[in-house]
């Protein structure tokens, strides 16, 4: 189905509701598989990383990765889950040429963590509960690459290459329960979900959660159900979605695709899709098969999970703050409002602001340069805030700059853009544009004569002790000086004169 034939998304809505399933794979930071001592480390030769085991080589048994484990834990404990007293791994099979041992090493019906919840907020602050259904330990496959197609995928490709290094990494996967209620919002819920994941994965510190890395990847799962039915409609998964932006836009889509075929009597085929970035639509990849497909069993090499409650309990104990009460925390301590806080959250701001304070600056002067020029700049180019060509260390000598009095707000303004721009660092901008504030006495007290020269009937105003009246003479010089004079001691100087 092209794009041109999607339904608008008012009217998808206006007749259908759209019930979401989210399921997101973390790769474990570990410096060794899940099931063997092979190293995790990217950027290796191809299959230069693999072992017996990972290779799924006759006569090789697993061993369970115990730092892998304490990680599922954590995870479980920061998504508010129950911890299994008793859990195994199980044998997924199915055949793909990445899969060396031809079966995932996975967990089944019996995972280490279950039942929790993840509290989101959306743009306008709006609070979500996404109740999750599980959290379990399994392996990544390894990786295909597809030569001489012009899609980079196996569909007239001539030939295609595979690199084991990635099989057996640890991967921990995260699925909710289904998503219902959100209404229009629904892919909004999706990002602001995936979102706040990855940031409790962050401070967890057991994966960098990097998506463009491939070390977090979502699965969308979506139907809809006309409006006033229980049951569900049939599902489609929209796979290895490895962006914020993009799991709202694969939700938004599939809202679209799924109303147009229903709305023309066709039916939703249950299947995975591709995800497309450079468009947002979705292709149809493979049929999807049901749980009873893959002919799960118990692992039989591999003996059962039991974390005794003590160990769970110093894990508890040992959580690191989460991110929403971290950013409580620091709302109140920055003596900022919800939609202050809000909208430094949308734009991705809060750990630039925090290390740029870390490297000395105020917390106001921090949030001011990031939420205003360097956010700004973000927009225009369509970028993150993150990505922008400028450290918080800057930031943080610019505000230094503006405190000691060699810059004033218009001055750092464009400190700050010639550092956007690549000509240097702070200090460097300064002195090849020649942006330091004047405040010298003498060449102020020559811009501030000369503009109550230029000026008499502004001065008369303010000898007859209409104060006031300065602000105009202190725009004279200002301009006069391109903004570069030190505008608190020209208000001085004219007060001086007149006075």
């Amino acid at each position: 189905m092209s794009v041109i034939d999607l339904v608008p998304y008012d009217e998808a809505l206006a007749s259908y509701d759209p019930v979401m399933g989210l399921e997101v794979h973390v790769e474990l930071g570990t410096a060794t598989k899940m099931f063997c001592g092979c190293s995790t480390e990217l950027g290796a030769e191809p299959n230069s990383q693999v072992c017996p085991t990972c290779l799924g080589l006759p006569g090789s048994l697993p061993v369970v990765n115990a730092i892998g484990v304490e990680s599922a834990i954590k995870i479980g404990l920061a998504l508010n889950c129950e911890i299994a007293e008793w859990c195994r791994f199980a044998r997924k099979n199915y055949f793909y040429p990445d899969m060396p041992k031809n079966f995932q090493t996975s967990q089944y019906d019996e995972p280490i963590a279950f039942n929790g919840y993840l509290d989101v907020t959306l743009e306008d602050g709006e609070v979500f509960r996404v109740q999750i259904e599980r959290a379990h330990m399994e392996e990544d496959t390894g990786k295909s690459s597809h030569i001489g197609g012009a899609t980079g995928r196996i569909h007239g490709a001539s030939h295609s290459l595979l690199d084991y290094n990635r099989a057996g990494i640890p991967l921990i996967e995260i699925v909710t329960k289904p998503i219902e209620g959100a209404g229009s919002r629904a892919p909004e819920v999706a990002k602001a979900y995936v979102a706040e994941l990855r940031e409790v994965i962050k401070a967890l510190g057991v994966s960098e959660a990097r998506m463009d890395k491939g070390q977090m990847r979502c699965d969308v799962n979506l139907s809809l159900r006309p409006h006033g039915r229980e049951q569900f409609g049939t599902r489609s998964e929209t796979k290895n979605v490895n962006s914020l932006r993009s799991v709202e836009r694969a939700a938004r889509f599939e809202i679209r695709r799924h109303a147009a075929v229903l709305n023309d009597g066709g039916s939703i085929v249950q299947e995975t899709r591709h995800f497309h970035e450079e468009d947002g639509s979705t292709t149809a990849g493979r049929i999807k098969d049901n749980a009873e497909d893959y002919r799960y069993f118990p692992e039989p090499d591999l003996v059962p999970v039991a974390p005794s409650r003590e160990w769970v309990d110093e894990l508890r104990a040992a959580l690191p703050e989460m991110p929403r009460v971290r950013r409580d925390r620091l709302q109140a301590e920055w003596g900022i409002s919800d939609q202050e806080m809000q909208s430094a959250l949308n734009a991705g701001a809060i750990e630039p602001i925090l290390d740029t304070i870390a490297a000395g600056a105020p917390a106001d002067q921090a949030r001011k340069w990031w939420m205003g020029e360097i956010a700004r700049r973000a927009n225009e180019s369509g970028s993150e805030l993150g990505a922008q060509p400028i450290t918080p260390a800057q930031v943080a000598r610019v505000c230094a700059l503006v405190a000691e009095g060699a810059l004033n707000d218009k001055l750092a303004r464009q400190v700050i853009e010639g550092v956007l721009d690549g000509e240097g660092d702070p200090d460097q901008v300064v002195a090849k544009r020649g942006l330091a504030v004047v405040s010298d006495d003498s060449a102020l007290r020559t811009a501030v004569d000369e503009a109550i020269a230029a000026n008499p009937g502004i001065a008369d105003k303010i000898r007859d002790g209409k104060l006031a009246a300065a602000g105009a003479l202190v725009g004279a010089v200002m301009k006069a000086t391109r903004g570069q004079a030190d505008a608190a001691r020209v208000k001085e100087l004219i007060l001086e004169r007149l006075s």
